[in-house]
């Protein structure tokens, strides 16, 4: 199982320069853990995607319901207290905005605190510095 955070996850659903990775990232280990918030977060990006003209709206809602289906098929981090807790930190100690903490502290809960050998998958270059000194093996290199 990996982690995934939602930047890595929006090739999968939408046709991106970067969507061979992800797929190949998928096919490798199909076993996905999110953060609770990560449906918000897809459909936000989904809407940008649209308001900027890169899909369809009627493209981007459609692809709201390959949302649902594609995180019905994922662990979930629904631990929001001890999630809340290690963004605090990482805030504190990585240069994030609060949604990546928020990632970030998902992945540590997912870890049980221990990232060691653990990968992240994300295609935000800070949320991977910051994964990368917190101990994760982070993919893309």
């Amino acid at each position: 199982m990996r982690f995934w955070d939602t930047s890595a996850l929006v090739p999968l659903l939408v046709t991106q320069g970067t969507s061979p990775q992800t797929d190949e990232w998928l096919a490798e280990d199909g076993d996905i853990a999110v953060w609770t918030l990560t449906a918000i977060e897809l459909t936000s990006a989904l809407m940008l995607l649209a308001r900027e003209g890169a899909i369809r709206e009627r493209d981007a809602h459609e692809t709201e319901v390959r949302i649902d289906e594609l995180l019905r098929s994922c662990h979930t981090i629904v631990d929001v207290e001890a999630v809340k807790s290690q963004a605090r930190r990482l805030l504190r100690v990585h240069p994030l905005r609060a949604a990546d903490a928020l990632q970030l502290g998902a992945a540590w809960e997912w870890a049980a605190g221990r990232p060691a050998n653990r990968i992240v998958h994300t295609l935000d270059a800070r949320l991977a510095v910051a994964a990368r000194r917190e101990g994760f093996r982070v993919i893309p290199d």
